[in-house]
Formats: structure tokens, sequence, C-alpha cells
């Protein structure tokens, strides 16, 4: 136990060794997390209070939900862990460093298994907590319970976590170490799949149509069933449920169930882990390290018409891309989120809302615009706003260079705005289509993402290029700096800002439409204002973005040539 804290100390000395300066930054990211943390515990506690208001059903809606969010939370808790511990186990820079020691194998995984459980899951736990903690103040529990949901979250981390970290390295021995890539091929796939199983598992569409059963009881049976029972989460759910309706035996038995799940878990990985651990991280290592001969290939004609210079970054750009298994491994993920986001359109029951149909449709491609715009901006986090900081270590090439740092910036922008404008673009006509939207509903949405995708990319490319981290291991990292939720934070503003300016003349345009009337001349420079305004500030945000970014960049360069 004393090797595994050893090994554990530099991690714990880097949180006390934080310079003065990271205060501000601290007090930020905790009065946003807070905010957040208060509005998710208020939405929660009101949806089950209404649930209570409604007789028979009310509590089968509560239960239904609480499973749903269980299983969620479970499959997010996998997913993040098999990242994070594939980074932590096999591509930490200083893993050869750690293995010279004079400590076992198995020793070393257990403390990087650990860090690897904290960093995976104590954000999930954290965003989790309102939800379940709505749970007791509603059915007016007693503080056990608050306890027993802090034991079941992190009895179902440390599950996910070691699941996570078996599979990986499971996954590393058995294939070949020059193909390293396929791991994260394989990895994005199961991702894929667990995800979808995952949604399927819930079949949130079906609690929106009781028409869709025989008769109300086969409804009501639907909605009683629970997720499997070989599952972690449904032991949780069932241990939670007990502890809520005063079932003790029922209770402690699934918290049992959980905890020699764990334990048994556990102990098998590090009997894994003393025999194969060190095995795989040889063949990760010697797989990153082994020198082939380059191949020398013609440009792509598809470029010809850049100057030599610029190709020469976009070739680069395009192949550190692919090379970075980090990177485009997780592409999978995304086209898996993207099918689930259009298949929801896909099941709506709108003949069956109160509303006209043909409001609900164009209200709802209305509002699609702001959803997609979120997700844009989540993607471009992800692989946009990291795009300087994965140049490391090397970034003083770049800056010695003839090349300028502006024109670099902008090689950045354009190979990420492409790509991610007709994804989002994908997006919209999609989901519109499916929800069979007026012609002009249709325009508007292709015009709105043809000025939004600019304007967010350049918000991740310059503040990414402002507050970069050269220091990070992965890209994952710096979207969690403080450059990262900045960026978050003016995208949703911006986001808003054009949504709130196009909402008014958008309805006046609608309902004139659909009633046959004209619209008066002061009207029409009321919504040729709006729609000016908010072009404008999405050029403006291109332009500012940009030279904030190339400004900080180059002081930065400064500091490190």
């Amino acid at each position: 136990m004393n090797d595994i804290l050893t090994l554990m100390t530099p991690r714990l000395l880097s949180f006390k060794n934080k310079k003065s300066g990271n205060l501000a930054r601290l007090l930020m990211f905790g009065i946003i997390g807070v905010i957040f943390w208060g509005g998710l515990f208020a939405v929660s506690l009101r949806l089950l209070s209404y649930f209570q208001n409604i007789e028979e059903l009310g509590n089968i809606l509560a239960w239904k939900l609480l499973s749903m969010v269980l299983v969620i939370y479970f499959s997010l808790l996998v997913f993040s862990s098999i990242l994070t511990a594939l980074s932590k186990l096999f591509l930490s820079k200083d893993l050869m460093l750690v293995h010279a020691m004079p400590v076992s194998s198995y020793k070393i995984f257990c403390a990087r298994w650990i860090e690897s459980a904290v960093d995976s899951s104590w954000t999930i736990i954290i965003f989790t907590l309102p939800v379940l903690i709505s749970y007791g103040i509603v059915f007016k529990s007693g503080p056990f319970f608050y306890a027993l949901i802090i034991m079941v979250l992190l009895l179902l981390s440390l599950i996910a976590s070691i699941l996570s970290a078996v599979l990986v390295m499971v996954t590393v021995i058995i294939i070949p170490p020059g193909r390293i890539k396929s791991i994260f091929v394989f990895l994005g796939l199961l991702l894929f799949l667990l995800l979808y199983l995952a949604f399927r598992v819930v079949r949130p569409e079906r609690l929106v149509d009781p028409e869709a059963f025989e008769n109300f009881l086969s409804y009501l049976k639907i909605l009683e069933t629970p997720s499997s029972p070989y599952l972690p989460s449904t032991w949780a759910f069932d241990a939670i449920q007990a502890s809520l309706t005063r079932v003790s035996h029922t209770m402690f038995l699934n918290l049992f169930l959980l905890a020699a799940c764990a334990g048994a878990l556990i102990f098998m990985s590090l009997i894994i882990a003393d025999a194969f651990y060190m095995k795989g991280v040889s063949k990760s290592q010697t797989a990153r390290k082994t020198l082939r001969k380059p191949k020398v290939k013609k440009n792509p004609r598809i470029l010809s018409f850049l100057p030599g210079h610029v190709q020469a970054y976009v070739i680069k750009e395009i192949k550190t891309f692919f090379r970075d298994q980090t990177q485009w491994s997780q592409i999978f993920l995304i086209l898996a989120l993207i099918v689930i986001y259009i298949y929801n359109f896909k099941v709506l029951p709108l003949e069956r809302a109160p509303i006209k149909t043909v409001y609900l449709q164009n209200i709802l491609a209305f509002l699609n615009i702001g959803l997609a715009s979120f997700v844009l901006t989540a993607i471009t986090g992800r692989f946009a706003y990291p795009a300087v900081s994965i140049e490391g270590e090397a970034f003083w090439i770049v800056s010695s260079s003839p090349i300028r740092l502006k024109t670099f910036l902008w090689i950045k922008y354009f190979i990420y705005f492409v790509p991610l404008l007709v994804l989002t673009e994908v997006l919209i006509i999609a989901t519109n289509i499916l929800l069979q939207v007026s012609p002009f509903m249709m325009w508007l949405s292709i015009v709105t993402i043809l000025f939004v995708v600019p304007s967010v990319v350049a918000l991740g490319i310059g503040l990414g290029a402002a507050y970069p981290d050269f220091n990070a291991e992965n890209a994952a990292q710096a979207i969690t700096s403080f450059g990262g939720l900045i960026f978050m934070m003016l995208a949703a503003v911006y986001i808003t800002a054009v949504i709130v300016l196009e909402a008014g003349p958008v309805y006046r345009i609608f309902i004139s439409g659909i009633y046959d009337r004209n619209i008066p001349i002061f009207r029409w420079l009321w919504i040729i204002g709006s729609f000016g305004l908010a072009a404008l500030i999405s050029i403006c945000t291109v332009v500012f973005s940009m030279k904030y970014g190339v400004r900080n960049l180059t002081k930065s360069s400064r500091r490190i040539t």
C-alpha cells in the first residue's frame, strides 16, 4: 500500500503546488458549476414533484426516470473510463520512468487505475447527485439515503473503471503492437454499440406513446420493466428504490451485490495486471517508437491551388490528425450521437400533440437551430479548440518557421471549418426533412448555420491559441482548462444572442404566411435589422476571435523561442 501511495504522490502534490494565479480560475469554475448544479437540482425536484401529483402513474414514471438516469450514468462512466484508462495505463509520457522503479507492475497498475478512476468519474458523480438528492427530498427519506447514494455511485464508478481498465489491457495484449491504431478502432466501435444499446434499453419514445400498447395495463407493464438483472446499474436502481420504499433487506442485498462485484473485479484485475500489464506497456511503447521508412508522396491535386508552404501545413495537419489515435477514434462516438440525435426527431409523436402540427413542426425546427449549434460547440471544443495545444513541445518549430502565425491559425481554422460546416448542415437538413418544415424555415436554418459555424469554429481556434496548453498529454485535457471554459461560455452567449435576435422576426414572418397577412414596412425594417445584427455579430466574432488568438499566440511564441 505504501508503494501505491508513493506512486500517487506526484499527482497529489500537483494539486498542492498550484500557482496562486489559478485561484480566480478555480473560483470561476466553482461558480459556474454551482449554478449548473443548482439548475439541475431545481429541474429534477420540479419534475419529481409533478410526478407525485399523478395518481397511480406518478411513482412508476419516477422509477422509470431513475432507471434511465442510472443506465445513462453507468454508460457515460464506461465511455469516459475507457479513454482515460487508455491514456493513463499505456500512453502517458512518464510510463518508462515509472516502470523503471523497483515496484511490482500490479502496484503501478493499481496506482494508475486509481488516477484514471478519479479523473473519469468525479464530474459525472457531482452532476448526478442533484437528481438523486431530489428523490430523497420528494420521497422524504432520512440521512441514511444520502449516504447510500454516495456509496452506490462510488461502487458503480469502481465497477465501470475497473472493467474499462481490464478491457483496455486485454485489447493491447491481443492486438499486435504494429497495429496500435486498431485498438482505437475497436474501442470506437465498442463505444458506438454500447451507446446504441443503452439508448435502446431505455426506449424513451415509448413513454410518450401509450397508444402503441394494446391497453393501459400493458403500458404500465412496459414502464415497470427494469433493465437487465445482470447489469450493475440494475442493482444500483434496486438498492435506491428499496431505500426510498423502506425495504431494508432488498436494499442491503443489492448493495452487497455491488460491493462484491467491485471487490471481485478489482481482485481479478490485479491478478491479470501482474501477469500481463508490463507486457502490454512494452508492446504499446514499441509500437509508438518504431521507426518506419518514410514514403515520399506527391501532394494531392485537390490542394494544388494553394501556395507551396500552405499545402505543406495543410497536409501536415491532416496527417497529424489521423496519426493521433485519440483524435480520430472518437469520430465513431460522434457519429453514434448524431444518429441518435436524428433518430429522436423521427420518433416524435407530433400528430398526438395538443398544438397544431404545422406550428409544432416549425417551432421545433427553429429550436433545432440552437440544439444543433450546441452540438457544434461540443464537437468544436473536442477537436478545434485543442488544435494549437496538440502541437505540444514541437510548437517551437512552428514559431521559428518562415510562415506567419496568422497564416498558421487560419490554416487550422479552415481545416476544421469545412467538415464541421458539412456536418452541421447535414444535421439541420436531415432533421428538418423529418419534421417536414416549411421552405422558409428550411432556408432560414441553412443560412443561420452558415453564419454560426464559422463563428463557433473561430471562437474555438482563437481561444485555443490564446490559452494554449502545450503540456497536455491529449486533446481532452485542453478543453477542461480555463480557456476551454471561456470558449464554452462565449459560444453559449453567442448562440443565445443569435437565436434571440431571430426569434421575433421568424415568428412574425411565420404567422403572416399562415394567415396570409401583409407585413408593414416598419416591421420589415425591424426584421432586416434583426437579421443584419445577427450577421454582424457573427462576422465580428470571427474577426475578433482570430485576432485575439494571433496576438496572444505571438506572445506565447516569443516566450518559447
